[in-house]
């Protein structure tokens, strides 16, 4: 919980404090920064006192948080596996194809609906876990999908500079090089993936479980699966600060600042 908290406090911070940083892609690791803080400060507590049984109304809460944030991290991760995709498949448009507003209209829409799937819990168990099955698999499946293409595009720039001539790479020398960091961008994304995968794949078996069989409630499973999601939030800081370059050295000018702020006689 301190670690997500932390992390995701610094990446957000960096971000605020880094004008460079200004991009749909950027905006996009924000608005997931953003919803794994909330994981660490409000859905993480709640879930501890649930362990301590202390009624039904902190029950329903701690349901409502849960399914709002970490369907908004999950959501907005497969929205960064998809403007990666964009990036890669129309990089001549891609500028005007994603802009900043754009971007932060579309994280606004995440935190929309999900608000509003979380009342569900109140219509029923069942359909909220149902809801929630169908989620995760939705955007598990359009993440896949854009991995898949995103794979193929990246072979298929490979085996084009390949072919390309000495002259015809040094009078494409810019063109090549704006290609190449959009294929690592999009690739360093694909470790996002795979830890979503492995994080969200318990609460997706036993949502499915409790959906089918709403008698066969294994509070352990539930507890370990719930417990994976949330590493999920602690993670992602560290996953950003590792496979961006440019959003480690704001965060670690964010901590000197932090640590070694000047003083007015220095």
């Amino acid at each position: 919980m301190l670690i997500s908290i932390f992390g995701n406090s610094l990446v957000l911070a960096a971000i605020l404090r880094t004008h460079s940083l200004r991009s749909p892609s950027i905006i996009f690791l924000d608005g997931l920064a953003v919803s794994d803080l909330l994981v660490g400060l409000a859905v993480q507590p709640v879930f501890i006192a649930t362990l301590f049984n202390f009624g039904d109304s902190l029950l329903q809460s701690y349901n409502m948080l849960a399914s709002s944030f970490c369907g908004v991290s999950l959501c907005t991760m497969t929205a960064i596996s998809v403007d990666r995709f964009l990036a890669l498949r129309y990089h001549m448009r891609y500028p005007n194809l994603m802009t900043q507003k754009r971007a932060l209209h579309a994280t606004s829409f995440f935190w929309f609906i999900f608000l509003l799937l979380s009342c569900l819990y109140f219509w029923g168990h069942n359909i909220f876990f149902f809801a929630i099955v169908v989620c995760i698999a939705c955007f598990i499946s359009v993440s896949t999908f854009s991995y898949i293409r995103i794979y193929q595009i990246v072979r298929w720039h490979q085996l084009q500079i390949q072919a390309q001539q000495q002259a015809m790479q040094s009078l494409n020398a810019e063109h090549n090089l704006n290609i190449v960091q959009r294929k690592e961008s999009a690739l360093n994304t694909f470790i996002y993936f795979i830890c979503m995968i492995l994080c969200y794949s318990p609460v997706f078996i036993t949502s499915i479980i409790h959906a089918i069989l709403p008698m066969q409630d294994n509070v352990v499973a539930m507890d370990f699966a719930t417990t994976v999601t949330f590493m999920n939030s602690a993670i992602n800081p560290l996953l950003y600060c590792w496979r961006t370059r440019q959003l480690r050295t704001a965060v670690f000018k964010t901590i000197r600042n932090i640590m070694f702020k000047p003083t007015e006689e220095n």
